[in-house]
């Protein structure tokens, strides 16, 4: 019935109303809680067997699908169907991906999938769609599920409650690093490379003889990672051992590279394997890039010549060039030299986060493989006493088959009957038991489960063949047993036992197989790259032609600086200068910036040229304010129209990349407009008054970056023009008729910097610049 409008809601019971919480208590525990979920569940591997949750359910479902390397196929689809259905209540998409990954043996070192269609390429492309393609599991897979059916590890149950998974596998070989593992958690990563399987081996048997195996040894039996695409490793011996001691670091690793020979004196470099994790088409892109943009001048071009291998042909630009200094700046300029970081941030015991050294993590692996060893070992046993003494029934049953057929025959409850019969004298005759002691009241009865056995025995197996075959087998469990007991009491024969277990995956994925062999080779960086990009160019004259509105182009060898030279309509020539393809070609912009560009990439001169600002980020509201050749060691003076200067070393305003170097600070409606060779001991400044200045250049400061000290003073307008000068040789310029004009003596405008000069000597330019 509705509750009318007018009455009175009931009181709240303070006792039975939530409490409130701080909300910052409140997102701190949420948002801890959702931090450990990806942490344990997501992001980090575990340490014993080296799988996520999603990849241990993934193999977990393959095995219950009974999908062996041996077997037959099955789709994608249903796999990762019944991972979703039954353990991993997560994406199928997400499931999929992860179990594509595990079949990419460009991306996994050992694969533990074995796919069937298109599980994606080296060139990046990805998978195709699950129902379109099929899987099964691999040898290696196999190895790590081996012992789940003999109580090897835990169980727990699923997401709800209806199944249960392994929490962790048998794992019989170190996958952790044997396939690497990458991830990104709340305040934490992993990532680990992928080693070769029968060089970590080798180190776990050599942990077990010698606990105490110096890293130096460890490092000589486990010298680096070894990646699926192979590769050269160049990364030193010691920077190999701080990383592993510590868990943290890096591996340079390099393309594996040849000189093919080709007629006539010609070669080409092949690059034949690839940095680990650098999609093939990236590559190539980055090379092409590189060739387009002239960082690299010796490489003239490119080709993918790969089939099922890598074959990437690079062409030098002429046969006299160094191979080794070619591959040298393409290392520095592309991908065909990357950096592989490690952080063995891994779960110990499944729980603990933590950055582990390289022995560490074999540690923990050697002790979950002890532990895997004892579980299995007293699964074994259990099961051997449980046929032991069923094995006793059957004796027993063939020993008095009269009685034991007579009682099945004629009383109404057999199994109750047999129980409370006593055999034991003729039991023990059987055996041979020279020792036996006649049985106290109760004993030498069958138990409930010899009973049922002897009920369920088949009426062929009463013959006298089948009583000798059970005498055979119950000696061979009694030695089997003898030989658990002491296994599982003594350490040494532990240790043996596992160490017998891994040369057994040594021998089956070491590296006698093409699974096992080594890829990734060591070698010695070199020094090549630190080769200036001078030295990579061929020494050509150049003639640099820059129009009024930014149009820059180079005219083959020096030409005549007043050749007739066309241009855009509308525009005209501005700059013109000779230089070499070998120089670096400064501009200064009003904005204060300074901008490298090379003469080997400048555009040629059969057309207009380019815009410069395609070049570099010159903004559109800025202009040119002067371009030419950089000399290296000299001094310039830079200054703005506000009459603000210094000198600046040239070498100090030489840019790295495209957006320039600042060099003089400007602000407001304040633009650069000065930028002068610094020559001579005077400095001669004019503004738009028409008053010369001279004074100094000692009063001058040399800095790298500023806004100056005022040069002249003015009451209106601002600095018009500079212009260093020598006292002794005076000061020079043309008239508006071209005539050069001299004025000797300087003394009538010499003055302190900062002063406002004298009006400019007879003749000078109406527009007040020194020509």
């Amino acid at each position: 019935m509705a509750q009318d409008d007018d009455t009175p809601l009931p009181p709240i019971d303070p006792v039975a109303a939530p409490l409130a919480e701080p909300l910052r208590r409140a997102l701190g525990e949420r948002y801890l809680q959702y931090a450990l979920s990806t942490i344990m569940h997501r992001a980090l591997p575990d340490a014993r067997d080296g799988l996520k949750p999603v990849h241990r359910r993934i193999l977990f479902a393959m095995r219950e699908l009974r999908l062996s390397s041996t077997g037959g196929f099955r789709k994608s689809a249903k796999i990762s169907g019944d991972v979703m259905g039954n353990y991993h209540p997560h994406g199928d998409a997400a499931i999929y991906d992860a179990m594509a990954r595990l079949a990419q043996d460009f991306n996994v070192r050992y694969p533990l999938v074995d796919g069937q269609g298109n599980f994606g390429n080296i060139d990046g492309d990805n998978p195709a769609a699950a129902r379109y393609t099929e899987a099964r599991m691999t040898a290696c897979a196999e190895a790590l599920l081996e012992g789940l059916a003999e109580n090897a590890v835990d169980y727990r149950e699923n997401y709800d409650g209806t199944l249960t998974e392994p929490i962790v596998l048998p794992a019989a070989f170190p996958n952790l690093l044997a396939n690497g593992s990458s991830g990104i958690a709340v305040g934490m990563a992993t990532n680990i490379p992928p080693h070769n399987l029968d060089e970590l081996i080798d180190a776990c048997v050599a942990l077990i003889d010698r606990p105490d195996l110096s890293d130096d040894e460890l490092v000589t039996l486990i010298p680096g990672p070894d990646f699926p695409t192979g590769g050269v490793i160049v990364e030193p011996r010691a920077s190999i051992m701080e990383a592993y001691r510590t868990g943290r670091g890096a591996f340079r690793l390099r393309a594996k590279w040849e000189i093919e020979q080709l007629p006539r004196g010609l070669w080409q470099i092949v690059v034949t394997e690839i940095p680990f994790q650098v999609p093939k088409s990236r590559l190539i892109e980055k090379l092409a890039e590189v060739i387009q943009t002239r960082k690299v001048p010796l490489l003239a071009d490119i080709r993918d010549e790969s089939a099922e291998d890598v074959r990437i042909v690079l062409e030098p630009r002429a046969k006299t060039v160094d191979p080794e200094l070619l591959m040298g700046m393409l290392f520095k300029n592309s991908d065909l030299e990357t950096r592989f970081s490690l952080n063995m941030n891994v779960l110990i015991d499944g729980r603990t986060p933590r950055v582990c050294s390289l022995r560490e993590v074999l540690r923990a692996f050697l002790d979950h493989r002890r532990e895997v060893l004892l579980r299995r070992s007293q699964h074994r046993l259990d099961k051997i006493d449980h046929r032991l003494e069923v094995l006793e029934g059957f004796i027993t049953a063939f020993l008095n088959l009269d009685r034991v057929i007579d009682i099945i025959r004629y009383d109404d409850t057999p199994r109750d009957a047999l129980m409370r019969e006593v055999w034991g004298r003729k039991v023990a005759r059987a055996m041979n038991e020279a020792d036996y002691v006649a049985p106290a009241p109760g004993e030498g009865e069958l138990s409930e489960v010899q009973a049922e056995a002897i009920l369920n025995m088949r009426l062929r197996s009463l013959r006298r063949l089948e009583e000798m075959e059970l005498r055979r087998e119950r000696d061979a469990l009694m030695a089997e047993r003898a030989g658990l007991e002491d296994l599982l009491a003594s350490g040494n024969l532990q240790w043996q036992a596992i160490t017998g277990q891994l040369r057994e995956v040594q021998k089956q994925f070491g590296k006698g197989t093409e699974l096992g062999r080594r890829r990734s080779q060591f070698a010695e960086a070199g020094s090549v790259e630190d080769v200036p990009m001078e030295a990579m160019i061929e020494r050509e004259p150049i003639t640099v032609v820059c129009s009024k509105m930014g149009w820059v182009r180079a005219m083959k060898g020096h030409i005549a600086l007043d050749s007739e030279l066309k241009f855009k309509d509308g525009d005209e020539g501005r700059f013109v200068f000779h230089a070499e393809t070998t120089d670096k070609i400064v501009l200064f912009g009003s904005n204060g910036r300074f901008y490298t560009l090379l003469g080997v990439n400048l555009p040629g001169g059969r057309g207009m040229g380019e815009p410069v600002r395609l070049m570099v980020d010159l903004p559109n509201e800025a202009g040119i304010v002067d371009l030419f050749v950089h000399k290296a060691g000299g001094r310039m003076l830079v200054a703005s129209n506000a009459g603000d200067g210094f000198i600046v070393p040239s070498d100090e305003v030489i840019a790295q990349t495209r957006g320039g170097k600042q060099v003089l600070n400007v602000r407001d409606d304040v633009r650069a407009a000065i930028c002068r060779d610094v020559t001579g001991d005077h400095l001669a400044v004019v503004g738009d008054n028409r008053k010369l200045l001279v004074f100094a250049l000692d009063e001058l400061p040399e800095m790298a970056r500023g806004k100056g000290v005022r040069l002249q003073k003015y009451k209106d307008g601002g600095l018009s023009d500079a212009m260093c000068v020598t006292w002794d040789m005076g000061l020079s310029w043309k008239d508006p008729a071209g005539r050069t004009r001299h004025e000797p003596d300087l003394t009538e405008w010499l003055g302190k910097r900062a002063t406002a000069g004298r009006m400019a000597p007879r003749g000078f330019p109406r527009d007040n610049r020194f020509g």
